[in-house]
């Protein structure tokens, strides 16, 4: 079932690259008590998601975090050594780099796009959300190209 605007995000971890190498954050540390929108992209270093998706959000997140967000995060169903590398080489230092390995988030809030036609495998679906204190409050989740999840569109949603 797929998560919607008034459901609590579901209890999990993603890997994020410390100042000592990969670890860990949980859904409770990260949502817990903030103001967070989290963005998710089908791959890291894929065509949309490094040309328009994420530059996006690193032109704008200032501007997001001046309407109250605590936190910008991006989600890929990436291993966190991608996931760093990409935030690295598109300037992403304002923003968290999730990275949700084997897609267990993605499938805890029914977000899970097969691009098994494509090799692969399951990633996310493009979506960005507005989370408050846990719990989803906008859920922008895109049909094909890059629309409602983009930076602009949730600058706009703020």
């Amino acid at each position: 079932m797929t998560i919607q605007v008034g459901d609590k995000i579901p209890e999990g971890m993603f890997s994020i690259m410390g100042a000592e190498g990969p670890a860990g954050i949980s859904t409770a540390d990260l949502f817990g008590g903030k103001k967070v929108v989290l963005f998710a992209v089908p791959g890291a270093f894929t065509p949309t998601c490094s040309m328009a998706h994420l530059p996006g959000f690193v032109v704008h997140v200032d501007a997001i975090k001046a309407k109250g967000v605590d936190t910008v995060a991006c989600m890929s169903v990436n291993d966190v050594f991608v996931m760093h590398a990409w935030g690295q080489s598109a300037n992403a230092e304002n923003l968290m780099m999730l990275a949700d390995g084997n897609g267990d988030f993605t499938k805890a809030i029914g977000l899970e796009l097969d691009g098994t036609g494509f090799g692969m495998g399951t990633r996310s679906k493009r979506f960005a959300m507005i989370v408050d204190d846990g719990v989803v409050s906008l859920l922008n989740v895109d049909a094909g190209a890059l629309e409602g999840s983009s930076a602009e569109a949730i600058l706009a949603a703020l």
